[in-house]
């Protein structure tokens, strides 16, 4: 059977192509310059801004919803939006269009509605009343309308899909209900038009005022002060709160108003614990995570891939797209201020086996932890966080790749020796990297070249595969250092550590362990069909088309992770790098000690199998 009348949007199919509807609009207003007030078409202009503003309110709502550092403890569905419910609401912004058009045709049908005056302060009066008047009571019945057998399976139904509400659930629902929605926004300005008060910054408040209280409604954070209702507890029935709308949301029959609490009030359907859970919800709950993952931004571009900028954007791998352009001295001023703050901040979360894992942020970008004077200051972040999650009683903390630098702190070293007495566990998470980076290397493999090959990743590859019996060429310039690892071999496997000092020594050898950056000049000398394993920050350039690169050491988490909805660098939905993934299994494993300095070659299997065991799987 075929979907309902007004169930489905007609341009649904279109995907991105969708906005091309906004072109014959756009391009009479460029035509006519309707930006200039003598224009006759500068009504289209004052249209599309309305439009643009209205999408942009819902944006910044979305943004300071999924602020964590300041919203996390106010947030009232506590579980994060996963990937299902951001591909669910993508188009969310439907009904905008739909209404620009309608609106756009009425100005077409009625001339006069063109030669409104700027402003008419008389208007807003009477807009507020017919609001109150018309608008919400009606809101309220049609509301309750959709909640009947029918019309909610039919329409609503997909409006309560989305588990967890945020201002994009606002917009989320079929063409019938923005339809009903849309009259009843013209109600009240209709009415001011016709009373000889209407005027086009009453449009701009009204319904700018319509879609902030909408979005504010929907973002899952409890915003008001519970002193304020009471202080003057009239105004419990004068405006809703996001608690109020959540209880609804979350699929209670009531609590049905559009803005004012007054009308489910007289309907009887007002849930009277909407007051306690609103006082409970303003004063937060601290909820501690059992498992946080300490990253860092790779550089300005980077900065803007997380939910709180741009929640689509942030699902998807990174990739350097042109409408991030534009944002790029907005992102470098934040940059400053975040220099200014030097706090770490929470970038998302997820649950993993019914516990709470979190992602902090070290307000810190890759090109720092490059600058000698940097140094004390990376650290002392570093180490102020790991205090902090000690102190709230987090049982892991798992550092990203440059936090955990061996010449900047020992990879984790200096911060265990100087607190010895931590009850949190500090991981850097190379055992598993290094696992993920072994299993990848081809059964059969007799000989592989490595750069890198002196550092701990390096080390613990080298020690693995020579113990394996497979020849490992070492490239280093340190003979010190290289006969430092050889004698950590078992004597009867030392012969298969060689080392090399110049890239032509592997001009046969097709299997390269790349473990510093190679320039495009140094890739020359793999031979055609080489494949290029890595565990380099950042990646090598995919310079050679006739060979492979593979990427970063990564694992896909189980599939029973909740609220996870943003990705992790460039990797895909699901994929966390290893290094994550093995502070993941430190804390699913309940292991007691901290994984830092250099790597126990001899846990690297152990710690691979513990990951497959909890059903994290390489990517």
């Amino acid at each position: 059977m075929g979907a309902a009348f007004l169930a489905c949007w007609p341009w649904e199919n279109l995907g991105m192509f969708k906005y091309a509807l906004y072109g014959p609009l756009v391009g009479r207003a460029v035509a006519s310059r309707a930006w200039e007030r003598g224009s006759p078409d500068h009504w289209l202009f004052l249209l599309l801004a309305l439009f643009g503003l209205r999408a942009f309110t819902y944006q910044l709502w979305s943004s300071y919803s999924n602020m964590l550092f300041l919203t996390r403890r106010r947030r009232i569905v506590r579980d994060g939006v996963d990937f299902e419910q951001i591909d669910k609401e993508w188009d969310w912004d439907n009904f905008l269009i739909m209404h620009i058009l309608i609106a756009s045709a009425a100005f077409y049908a009625f001339p006069s509605l063109r030669h409104l005056p700027a402003w008419e302060p008389r208007g807003l009066l009477v807009a507020a009343i017919l609001h109150v008047v018309l608008t919400e009571p009606l809101y309220y019945l049609s509301h309750r309308a959709f909640h009947g057998g029918r019309l909610f399976a039919r329409y609503h139904a997909l409006h309560h899909s989305s588990r967890v509400p945020t201002p994009f659930t606002a917009g989320f629902a079929t063409p019938l209900e923005h339809l009903v929605l849309g009259a009843l926004v013209v109600l009240p300005l209709a009415g001011a038009c016709a009373a000889g008060v209407g005027s086009a910054g009453l449009a701009f408040v009204y319904v700018f005022a319509f879609d902030f209280l909408r979005a504010m409604g929907s973002c899952n954070v409890e915003l008001f002060p519970a002193g304020l209702f009471r202080a003057a507890p009239f105004l419990r029935y004068i405006i809703y709160t996001p608690t109020y709308h959540t209880i609804h949301h979350t699929g209670k029959a009531s609590n049905f108003c559009l803005f004012m609490p007054l009308f489910d009030r007289l309907g009887g359907t007002l849930d009277a614990a909407s007051w306690e859970l609103q006082e409970k919800n303003r004063a937060g709950v601290d909820e501690v995570p059992d498992f946080v993952f300490l990253a860092h931004v790779v550089d300005v571009m980077q900065s803007m891939h997380v939910p709180f900028v741009m929640r689509s954007f942030a699902s998807t791998p990174f990739a350097v797209r042109a409408f991030l352009l534009p944002c790029w001295p907005i992102s470098l001023l934040f940059m400053f201020m975040v220099w200014a703050w030097s706090k770490t901040f929470i970038i998302c979360y997820y649950h993993l086996r019914g516990k709470l894992h979190q992602t902090w942020a070290v307000p810190r970008y890759g090109f720092h932890y490059f600058l000698p004077f940097a140094k004390d200051g990376i650290n002392d972040q570093i180490e102020l966080a790991i205090l902090r999650a000690d102190k709230m009683g987090v049982k892991v903390v798992s550092l990203a790749a440059l936090n955990k630098n061996e010449a900047l702190n020992g990879g984790g070293t200096l911060f265990v020796n100087k607190h010895p007495d931590l009850r949190v566990r500090v991981v850097h998470g190379n055992t598993l990297t290094a696992a993920v980076i072994l299993n990848e290397i081809p059964n059969g493999t007799t000989e592989v070249f490595m750069t890198g090959a002196t550092s701990k990743l390096g080390r613990a590859i080298a020690l693995y595969l020579c113990k394996k019996r497979i020849r490992v060429m070492m490239m280093t310039l340190s003979t010190e250092r290289f006969q430092k690892i050889q004698k950590e071999a078992p004597e009867e496997c030392q012969q298969y550590l060689v080392q090399v000092t110049k890239f032509r020594s592997a001009t046969q050898c097709k299997t390269w362990i790349v473990g510093k950056w190679l320039s495009p000049r140094e890739q020359r000398w793999a031979p055609s069909g080489t494949h290029f394993h890595q565990f380099v920050v950042p990646p090598i350039m995919e310079f050679r088309r006739d060979c492979t690169y593979g990427k970063l050491a990564a694992m896909r988490l189980p599939k029973d992770a909740r609220g996870l909805g943003s990705c992790e660098f460039s990797l895909e939905r699901g994929v966390v790098h290893a290094c994550h993934a093995g502070g993941v299994v430190h804390f699913l494993e309940g292991y007691k000690h901290h994984e830092v300095g250099a790597i126990d070659v001899e846990r690297i299997d152990v710690v691979w199998e513990a990951a497959l065991k909890h059903g994290i799987r390489p990517a």
